[in-house]
C-alpha cells in the first residue's frame, strides 16, 4: 500500500489545471467523500497491525499534499480571473429601499412653507417649560383648569416646571426677545394629559403663529388665514369664523373650513353640516402685550393655532390619529410620493 501512495503522491505533485473550475473537479476527485484519497483511509482497516504506523504517516501527509496543491491551483486562477474581469462602469448602481417623510412632517413642511410665502419665519423652543411662558405671560388665571395636574404633564411643583401644553410658549419668548414687528411661526411638539383615542393623543403637534405690528386688524387675521385654507386645502375651499375664547386672545374665534369631503353639502365627515373646525384664532390680549414689554397701546397683533395632526387627517382623510405614532410602514409608505 505504502508503494500506491508514493505512486499517487508523484501524481498530486504533478497536477496542473487551466482555471479554478478544473481546479475544484482536482479537488473532488482526490478529496472528496468518495475521492480517491477517501478510498485509501477505507483500506487502512485492511493493513497488518505492525505496517499501520508507517502507511497512516503517508497517509495523512499525501492528504495534507494534496489540500495544499489544489488550495494553490484554486487561488492561482481566482486571482487571475479577478484580474482579467472588465468592471463596465457607466453599469447603473444597485438599488436600494429609499424612505420617505412622515405624513406630519410633510404636512408642518407644507404649513410653514404657506405662511413663508407672506413673510412669516419659523421660531422653536424648548418642550421642557416654565409656569410663566406657558401660562403667566398668556394672561391665564391660577384658577384656569390647564394648570391642574389632571389637564398638564408636571415635572416639578413650586416652581412649576412641566411639558408645554402648547406652543404659545415660544410666542412668548420672541415677544421677550424682540420688538415689533414681529411675524412668526411656531412649529413643535406638545403634550397633554389626555387618554389615548383614534381622536386623541397625550402627544400632538402644533403650528402657531403671531403677527404684531401697528394697526393690525380682525381683518388682517381673516385674510391670512383665508390664503392659508385655500393654500393647503384647494381653491375652493371656504372659511368661516365663530366667536369663542381663549385667555391670550381678544376677541377669540374658532375657524372652520368648508369640508373637504363634500364640498360643503353635508357627510358622515362634517356630521352633515358642512363645516370642520380647523383651529382658533384672536386679537392678541393686550396684558400678553404688557407682560412682554411691548406697548399695547402703540401695537395691536394677531395669533393662531392648531394642531398638525388635525390638518393632516382631513387633508389625507385618515381616520385614526393613532397611526401617526405605531410607525407601520404599510401606513408609512403611502406617503412617500407626497414630498
Amino acid at each position: 500500500m505504502l508503494n500506491k501512495i508514493d505512486a499517487l503522491l508523484s501524481e498530486i505533485k504533478g497536477l496542473k489545471a487551466s482555471s479554478s473550475a478544473e481546479a475544484e473537479e482536482l479537488r473532488i476527485k482526490y478529496l472528496s467523500k468518495k475521492g480517491i484519497i477517501s478510498s485509501l483511509f477505507d483500506e487502512f482497516k485492511t493493513v497488518p497491525p505492525t505496517e499501520k504506523k508507517a502507511v497512516g504517516q503517508a497517509l495523512n501527509q499525501l492528504k495534507n499534499e494534496a489540500q495544499q496543491i489544489i488550495q494553490r491551483l484554486k487561488e492561482q486562477h481566482e486571482q487571475s480571473d479577478t484580474s482579467h474581469r472588465k468592471t463596465d462602469l457607466t453599469r447603473p448602481g444597485a438599488s436600494f429601499p429609499l424612505g420617505g417623510r412622515h405624513p406630519l412632517s410633510v404636512v408642518k413642511n407644507q404649513i410653514v412653507d404657506i405662511f413663508a410665502r407672506l413673510g412669516f419665519t419659523v421660531a422653536e423652543g424648548p418642550e421642557i417649560e416654565d409656569d410663566w411662558h406657558v401660562f403667566s405671560a398668556l394672561n391665564f388665571p391660577p384658577e384656569h383648569p390647564a394648570r391642574d395636574m389632571q389637564d398638564t404633564f408636571f415635572i416639578h411643583k413650586d416652581p412649576d416646571i412641566l411639558l408645554r401644553t402648547h406652543t404659545s410658549s415660544v410666542q412668548v419668548r420672541v415677544m421677550e426677545k424682540e420688538q415689533p414687528p414681529i411675524r412668526a411661526i411656531f412649529p413643535g411638539r406638545v403634550f397633554r394629559n389626555e387618554a389615548i383615542s383614534a381622536r386623541a393623543h397625550c402627544i400632538f403637534h402644533q403650528v402657531e403663529g403671531l403677527y404684531i405690528e401697528e394697526n393690525v386688524s380682525f381683518a388682517d387675521l381673516r385674510q391670512t388665514l383665508l390664503y392659508f385654507a385655500k393654500e393647503m386645502f384647494g381653491k375652493e375651499t371656504q372659511i368661516r369664523l365663530r366667536p369663542s375664547y381663549f385667555p391670550f386672545t381678544e376677541p377669540s374665534a374658532e375657524m372652520d373650513i368648508s369640508c373637504t369631503l363634500c364640498g360643503g353639502e353635508g357627510c358622515t365627515m362634517c356630521k352633515y353640516t358642512g363645516w370642520v373646525e380647523i383651529l382658533g384664532c384672536g386679537m392678541v390680549d393686550p396684558n400678553v402685550l404688557e407682560s412682554c414689554n411691548i406697548d399695547s397701546k402703540k401695537y395691536t397683533g394677531f395669533a393662531f393655532g392648531m394642531g398638525i395632526e388635525r390638518i393632516t387627517v382631513l387633508k389625507y382623510q385618515i381616520k385614526d390619529i393613532r397611526l401617526f405614532f405605531e410607525n407601520d410602514i404599510r401606513f408609512l409608505e403611502q406617503f412617500k410620493s407626497a414630498l
